[in-house]
């Protein structure tokens, strides 16, 4: 009698525990995300007039003189795909890859190329480059544009977002969010 009560015991506390946790707590967490963070929900969508052209958390690759360019992608952008190369700073073909990045720099942007246009994310998806990148580049852009490079260094200086919480991580621009601003300029 004991082991049948300790089975109808189990297949309640089955019961509970499934509906708190496959359907309760997965209930609430959803609609915080729906309510409260809608935007951070979808994916962090990023629009220009009403179409959707990415998502502030994924590096995309620009290319032209008129856009600011970002961080090298080990997985060339794909999000299904995501992850760095998992090559040491001493391998040949890390060091051949920073060789031909620091070479390309000339074309992209002025001065010594910051660390972080040399070398790929972890994720190879980073959306963000240093303020040192970004301002680097305002030259080019400006003039790529047609556009004054204090209103494009203004520009960069706007989107320059600062540690998260005033101590973690590191000054950042977003380059998608900084070329949709830097369109909406050139277009006016």
């Amino acid at each position: 009698m004991s082991s049948l009560r300790q089975l109808v015991a189990s297949v309640r506390m089955l019961l509970v525990l499934t509906l708190l946790l496959g359907v309760v707590y997965p209930a609430v967490v959803w609609g915080v995300g729906r309510l409260g963070l809608a935007d951070r929900a979808d994916g962090s969508l990023v629009s220009r007039s009403g179409v959707v052209v990415g998502s502030s958390l994924l590096g995309q690759d620009f290319t032209g003189s008129q856009w600011f360019h970002g961080r090298p992608s080990a997985s060339s952008y794909a999000g299904g795909v995501s992850g760095g190369s998992n090559l040491a700073a001493t391998a040949q073909d890390q060091v051949d890859a920073v060789r031909e990045r620091k070479a390309a720099w000339a074309g992209v942007g002025e001065g010594a190329p910051p660390a972080d246009v040399l070398t790929a994310s972890g994720s190879g998806l980073d959306p963000h480059v240093s303020p040192a990148a970004a301002l680097a580049q305002v030259a080019r852009v400006s003039e790529a544009n047609g556009l004054d490079e204090r209103t494009v260094r203004g520009l960069v200086e706007a989107h320059t977002q600062g540690r998260s919480l005033g101590f973690l991580g590191e000054p950042r621009v977003n380059v998608l969010e900084l070329n949709v601003a830097l369109a909406d300029l050139a277009s006016r």
